[in-house]
């Protein structure tokens, strides 16, 4: 189907059920698909998998996540919270009632980089000699340890746009692209919210930073907030 517009973000989320694994975009503040992560808060589905750069920020759009215990698994490159005491997802992590995979930064973006590109594995030297590298394959490249790393792909990826056209080619704003293009080409499912949907054509060609053939569903999210991750002030 070429026009991938959905009516709305409830239409956004079928066929997605208990024991999904998804990612979810998000660098910092930026790009976060907060429209998608509060409807499927809404949706109830439990047992998920998600794969996202950090965690708190899902936490902070939709609580019930890990107060209701519907997260099983996360695979993440942070895992704390910036408030004084505990989250609930901490709580459930130093129990034992949360998995956690814990990744480097660079590794995670390769891990769903070679998920779409069809590479099951790859060596790289960051994480060797650590736990990272516990349990994993070493090789010796010219001289330099390297651990395997496995390939990454999620039942269904949630991006955030800024701007989208009606067969999904995507625009995304400066940092909003340090995971954005990963992920949508490594998820059985790519659902694309936007700020601003276009006419096809209204977006120069060579700006397109994901094309329209990883893109499944698409909607234009209403009433964005500009999410400042530290705020900070100085003295007049």
């Amino acid at each position: 189907m070429i026009d991938k517009r959905v009516g709305s973000v409830e239409q956004a989320l079928d066929g997605l059920v208990d024991g999904c694994s998804v990612m979810v975009n998000g660098f910092g503040g930026a790009g976060v698909p907060v429209q998608l992560i509060r409807a499927i808060e809404a949706k109830g589905v439990r047992d998920l998998t998600l794969i996202l750069n950090t965690i708190r920020f899902v936490d902070g759009c939709a609580p019930k996540f890990f107060a209701e215990k519907r997260v099983r698994k996360v695979v993440t490159t942070a895992a704390r919270s910036r408030s004084k005491e505990p989250s609930n997802y901490e709580r459930q992590l130093e129990t034992g009632e949360l998995e956690i995979e814990l990744v480097p930064q660079g590794t995670l973006a390769e891990r769903m980089r070679a998920g779409g590109a069809g590479i099951p594995a790859f060596y790289t030297a960051t994480g060797y000699g650590t736990k990272v590298a516990e349990g994993k394959e070493v090789r010796e490249f010219d001289g330099r340890p390297c651990i395997i790393e496995r390939a990454l792909r999620a039942d269904f990826a949630f991006i955030k746009a800024w701007k989208g056209d009606k067969w999904g080619n995507l625009v995304y704003r400066k940092t909003a692209r340090n995971f954005n293009p990963m992920m949508a080409t490594a998820a059985r499912v790519t659902i694309v919210e936007v700020e601003e949907l276009v006419e096809v054509g209204q977006l120069p060609p060579d700006l397109v930073h994901t094309p329209s053939v990883y893109v499944h569903r698409i909607f234009q999210g209403a009433s964005y907030e500009k999410r400042i991750e530290k705020r900070t002030v100085r003295q007049a």
